[in-house]
């Protein structure tokens, strides 16, 4: 017996359609799509969510010195003329060095962020803008199911789509 429903399609589009579903799914909170692929992604988000929820709070903080182009009130970058040994003159940019706490993840925590990145795809929002579809996971939706075992999905039916009578759903997360 397999472990994931054919879905009627070949081994990459199947994975294709199932990462744009949990992607979506993780997006928005909420997609419409047929019993069959809503059952799929129900398994594979339930297992992300479970990972993301274990490994929410494994990871440490430490100092890291970072240096960074000192801009003007424009926003551009500010020059300095330096001349070298052989008596050249050009342009050097100014930089600013301070210290920043930056939270860095323990190995496992590590794998699991690995792991959720192989399910979901690169998403950007109505600007354009890159969405972290990871740290929304482990930083809003991960501590929202800390409490809950499982069961971090709801499928309702909405009946049969006209055209191919295929049973519609809706999957939200809880």
């Amino acid at each position: 017996m397999p472990l994931q429903r054919k879905l009627g399609r070949a081994t990459d589009q199947r994975r294709a359609i199932l990462k744009n579903l949990v992607t979506s799914l993780i997006e928005y909170g909420k997609i419409e799509t047929t019993e069959a692929r809503a059952k799929e992604v129900k398994n594979i988000a339930e297992k992300l969510i479970t990972m993301a929820v274990k490994e929410a709070d494994n990871f440490t903080s430490k100092q890291v010195k970072i240096s960074k182009a000192k801009l003007d009130s424009d926003g551009r970058k500010i020059t300095k003329t330096v001349t070298s040994k052989s008596g050249k003159k050009y342009e050097v940019v100014e930089r600013e060095v301070k210290t920043d706490m930056v939270s860095v993840d323990n190995p496992s925590r590590l794998h699991a962020r690995r792991q959720i990145m192989n399910w979901v795809n690169k998403a950007k929002d109505a600007d354009g803008k890159q969405l972290d579809l990871v740290n929304k996971l482990f930083n809003d939706i991960a501590p929202k199911y800390k409490a809950k075992n499982g069961g971090y999905t709801r499928i309702y039916k909405l009946g049969p789509r006209r055209g191919d009578a295929a049973e519609m759903v809706i999957l939200e997360l809880i």
